[in-house]
């Protein structure tokens, strides 16, 4: 009896130690998950294209693109870990989100609320030491406008809380152009422009085929209180604005053909996709709209890129 009772406490210590690695990396990976990685990879990939169109010829400094670049995705994964944070609630009530480590109970809330200040406090330090006090201080508004302004403020009030709250999310190219020069030129203000023409469909046609989370949740997100016809609309429309906007860095000599070859093919692609929504809904069609539009962004700043050092 005693040496089975030997033999059963060690595997307990056993399984103990095996099951600690698996723990400790299954929180690890809810903290990166916290981070929205994906919506994050975007952000970074924006905010680097404006650190390179800044250079008008050659290329930046690379110590302060990799500061920058840091930075920005600490202080951008704060931000996303405040919004799960805020809205830990309304997330247990969407399917979409439900999974997120908060709802699931994987973190606490003061875990989160710490880990937001530590990645948003070495973000904005590196900043603020290795880069410039412009772009630290641009790149802490955006985080408010986000964890603030857009979660608390705007979008559990008002349908047009994708237009206002739209502006955090299109400052990664400013932050990156101010990162290189110091400053925020015109130029960067059309990169500007384009991400925040962009934002409306984009997310809209996200919530055309999640309207009942979005309704479950308690959130006015525009097809809630408008209507699906009005909303498909407006994601017309916006695809339309969108692609005239597109148009600006050709038509300001910021770009050139290459350029504005790839903005009128993207942005045909964007207002065909718009138009069939309009015309002929499904939530299978909506959902490639989004997914498209992801692409169209990625690709129209990557032609910016192309065109800035192969122009024709």
């Amino acid at each position: 009896m005693k040496g089975t009772g030997i033999r059963q406490r060690l595997r307990i210590a056993q399984f103990a130690t095996a099951a600690a690695p698996l723990a400790l990396s299954h929180r690890l990976r809810a903290f990166y998950v916290l981070t929205k990685p994906r919506v994050n990879a975007l952000i970074v990939f924006c905010a680097v294209i404006g650190m390179f169109l800044a250079v008008p010829a050659g290329l930046p400094d690379l110590l302060t693109v990799l500061a920058a670049t840091v930075g920005i995705a600490c202080v951008a994964g704060a931000a996303a870990a405040m919004n799960c944070l805020i809205e830990q609630q309304i997330d247990a009530r969407m399917t979409r989100t439900r999974g997120r480590p908060l709802p699931r109970g994987d973190l606490a809330p003061a875990e989160v609320l710490g880990f937001a200040g530590v990645l948003g406090g070495v973000g904005l330090t590196l900043l603020h030491q290795a880069v410039n006090p412009l772009t630290m201080w641009l790149t802490f508004a955006t985080f408010v406008g986000y964890a603030v302004i857009y979660t608390v403020l705007l979008k559990p009030r008002t349908p047009q809380n994708i237009v206002i709250g739209g502006a955090s999310g299109a400052m990664p190219p400013v932050l990156g152009w101010a990162a290189v020069t110091g400053e925020v030129p015109p130029d960067a203000l059309l990169l500007f422009l384009i991400i925040f023409a962009w934002t409306p469909p984009h997310f809209w046609a996200l919530a055309l085929y999640r309207t009942a989370d979005y309704a479950r949740a308690g959130l006015p997100m525009l097809p809630v209180t408008h209507g699906p016809e009005y909303t498909r609309l407006s994601v017309l429309l916006y695809s339309l604005i969108l692609f005239g906007v597109s148009l600006l860095p050709y038509a300001t000599r910021m770009s050139g053909i290459v350029y504005l070859v790839a903005a009128v093919a993207l942005g045909a692609r964007f207002v065909h996709y718009a138009w069939r929504l309009h015309r002929d809904y499904s939530d299978a069609l909506a959902r490639r709209t989004f997914r498209f539009s992801i692409a169209y962004l990625a690709w129209l700043f990557a032609a910016l890129l192309v065109d800035h050092y192969l122009p024709l």
